[in-house]
């Protein structure tokens, strides 16, 4: 059987019926644009006053430390308090933070207000993403699950491709930073008004008080799940071993010898490929067995993510960055659905938040990991071993979690029900 069996009718726009879980994808879209509209715009700024890289560096940095501190204490919160209020509360504080780089961007303030800005955002985020990410799945039913991860995936990626070029426009075309970051203001609070529109979801809390077990009880449950832990780690270590996003620059300056122009198009490669592979899935039924399409996506990861590293051929290299972004966005859809299909609606805060962990820890860590490697060696060996890497994690997987292999249809579990 293949990894796309067609004996079923699917309804593409199956999650999107469902009107308040689709103003809630809308009301994702316009902040995740904005989100890399600013980023964009701030190592613009950043660069354009400084000159200096390391500047830039601090840019993730100052984002991702808040976000790993509060992780255990916002999942705990995104289960136990009124999901919707919390996000409401951060995109007060999202806002406050683009009025902040508004102002400091017009006052030429010091570098130090930006960062604090930064931090500001960050922070913010730390308690958002699970809130939003359990909040979602509230407003479709269990069948419709496989179908919004799809869409899920495909804003992220859109966001992905359009708001660092609508970012670039805005930056040439209104001739300078300030006016972006007052869009940004204006667009954050559209994205509350939009949230505060929802008809209210609170989460369905047991009644735990704030304790060592509440908090590690996302810990505890992926413990008990050998599979959903197997799902979220495959992600972690094939983006922090395999990503070569972090060496493009390089590969576009001093292997491919190409210009501005290739790069951005580089860049925008695994988004395309992503966004292609979300439009096939959505009109497909779910991945079956989903398990070893999970394995299988993340080891063609590595493949591609090797062949681009050893490419001299710009069209070979566009085409193998493309095959990163859609086989990527395969393992994202099966993973998110598993996850939410197997934990247990009081639980669904705590594991959001570990998987946002690994998230911004395997983006900024892989990026590290990619210079490091690329600094003591070369750039090639960078992407090359982490492919292999990323090769060697899936068979390790594979070998000490069977039941991955044997995992056939995304179905919900009995935890999960009950």
């Amino acid at each position: 059987m293949g990894w796309f069996p067609s004996r079923a009718k699917t309804d593409p726009f199956l999650a999107l019926r469902y009107r308040n879980y689709r103003n809630l994808a809308i009301a994702r879209l316009i902040l995740l644009t904005v989100f890399q509209m600013q980023t964009v715009t701030v190592g613009w700024e950043l660069y354009e006053r400084t000159r200096n890289p390391l500047v830039l560096g601090g840019v993730g940095l100052i984002q991702i430390l808040p976000i790993m501190a509060v992780t255990v204490l916002a999942g705990h919160f995104a289960d136990h308090a009124h999901r919707q209020r919390i996000i409401l509360i951060c995109g007060g504080l999202m806002a406050v933070s683009a009025l902040g780089l508004t102002l400091v961007s017009f006052y030429q303030a010091a570098i130090g207000w930006v960062y604090g800005c930064l931090f500001l955002s960050g922070l913010a985020r730390g308690f958002h993403k699970p809130a939003t990410d359990a909040l979602l799945w509230q407003y479709i039913p269990a069948t419709a699950y496989t179908n919004a991860a799809t869409w899920n995936s495909t804003v992220f990626q859109f966001a992905s491709v359009f708001g660092p070029a609508l970012g670039g426009l805005l930056i040439a075309t209104l001739q300078g930073a300030v006016p972006v970051y007052a869009i940004a203001t204006g667009a954050t609070l559209v994205y509350i008004v939009l949230i505060a529109r929802l008809p209210n979801q609170p989460s369905l809390s047991q009644g735990e008080r704030l304790s060592l077990r509440s908090l590690a009880a996302g810990f505890v449950f992926l413990r008990q799940h050998p599979v959903v832990l197997a799902a979220i780690s495959l992600d972690l270590f094939a983006v922090l071993l395999g990503g070569a996003v972090t060496l493009l620059p390089v590969y576009a300056k001093e292997i491919l010898h190409v210009g501005a122009v290739e790069l951005g198009w580089m860049r925008a490669a695994p988004a395309i490929g992503a966004l292609i592979m979300g439009a096939i899935l959505v009109n497909l039924p779910p991945i079956n067995p989903a398990g070893k399409a999970l394995l299988g996506s993340v080891a063609g990861f590595g493949i591609v993510t090797i062949v681009f590293g050893l490419s001299r051929s710009l069209w070979l290299s566009l085409l193998m960055l493309l095959l990163t972004g859609a086989l990527d966005n395969i393992s994202v859809v099966i993973r998110h659905t598993l996850a939410q299909l197997w934990t247990p609606d009081h639980l669904r805060g705590r594991v959001s938040a570990i998987n946002s962990v690994f998230i911004s820890m395997s983006n900024e860590l892989g990026g590290f990991e990619s210079g490091l490697v690329a600094a003591l060696f070369s750039p090639v060996i960078a992407v090359v071993s982490g492919g292999i890497g990323t090769i060697l994690v899936v068979t390790i997987v594979a070998y000490l979690c069977p039941a991955m292999r044997q995992l056939k249809e995304l179905t919900r579990s009995p935890v999960a029900e009950g």
